[in-house]
């Protein structure tokens, strides 16, 4: 069995760059229009592949035209795929929209990704209760999730982007839950937690009293925020001219596991995932764009 186990989406990414957003209601020329591979499950398993961790996916793709392109990535990096089904319909897609200033919008249409429910989740029982670490997003439908927590015997991981509704029980299991400061806010409110202060240092400490082991909040140029009982320590990010962030807040979360799968502290891991986070953010597109072990990464001003 692997170290780590991501059960999540795997999409076709669909990307448009543009000089700016457009408002609602407005027409604008773009750019340049790529097909690639993404999909947050498949994001965050070829990040900690690319960097040495051995990593297995536990999801499914359509059979249509995107499926390859989908899994190209996913393939050369080395992630177990024996546990991803191709099933009727279409892959999951999402289309994005990038702007000169590296900023995105996406919308995800689910696709294949909304068959890794409970029964299939089930069926690749042995892949994820023989992971050290099983990873898991907002990607797929609540009870494949809660379904792929119960089985777990190792270390829950969880980036609840996007915030969907799932079981309590399962979503206090992570071990760190992962999330920027608007899906904090938004897992806060879908445990019935007012936050009248949005500040990262309130917000994980909200978390953290609600039940999390230990919380990351992610901070984008900021840094990032590592929070247990008993205090938190601010995490840098190298200072970087962003031109593509898709996907990296993904490279940070599979840069992070496959650090604690090779022993790291959660700090260590997450000023490591700081930097290939960075890197991801200095180039174009999501899983294209993630460092390999040996490349060099941004460092850290002091």
């Amino acid at each position: 069995m692997s170290a780590i186990t991501v059960v999540g989406s795997i999409n076709a990414d669909l990307t448009v760059h543009v000089h700016r957003h457009p408002t609602p209601g407005e027409t604008l020329l773009g750019t340049t229009a790529t097909v690639s591979a993404g999909g947050k499950g498949a994001n965050q398993a070829v990040a900690a592949a690319l960097l040495g961790a051995d990593v297995a996916m536990v999801s499914a793709v359509g059979r249509d035209a995107y499926a390859e392109s989908a899994t190209s990535i996913l393939r050369s990096s080395g992630v177990d795929l024996s546990g991803v089904a191709e099933v009727d319909g279409p892959t999951g897609l999402a289309v994005i929209t990038v702007s000169d200033d590296g900023e995105n919008s996406i919308i995800v249409i689910p696709g294949a990704n909304a068959s890794v429910g409970a029964d299939y989740v089930e069926s690749q029982k042995a892949q994820v209760e023989g992971a050290d670490f099983v990873v898991l997003q907002g990607e797929i439908p609540a009870d494949g999730f809660k379904k792929a927590v119960e089985l777990s015997r190792g270390r829950v991981v969880i980036n609840l982007a996007p915030v969907v509704e799932v079981a309590r029980d399962a979503l206090l299991r992570a071990d760190p839950l992962i999330a920027n400061e608007h899906e904090a806010g938004l897992i806060l409110d879908q445990l019935g937690i007012a936050h009248p202060d949005d500040s990262p240092d309130a917000l994980t400490k909200q978390l953290l009293e609600a039940g999390f082991a230990s919380v990351v909040l992610t901070l984008g140029g900021a840094g990032a925020l590592v929070a247990v009982p008993g205090g938190a320590t601010a995490i840098p990010t190298p200072k970087i001219t962003p031109v593509d962030t898709t996907g990296a807040g993904d490279a940070f979360t599979g840069a992070l596991v496959a650090r604690l799968s090779q022993g790291d502290s959660l700090v260590d891991a997450a000023r490591f995932a700081a930097r290939v986070g960075a890197f991801a953010a200095s180039g174009q597109g999501a899983q294209s764009s993630y460092p390999h072990a040996d490349d060099a990464l941004p460092e850290v001003e002091r």
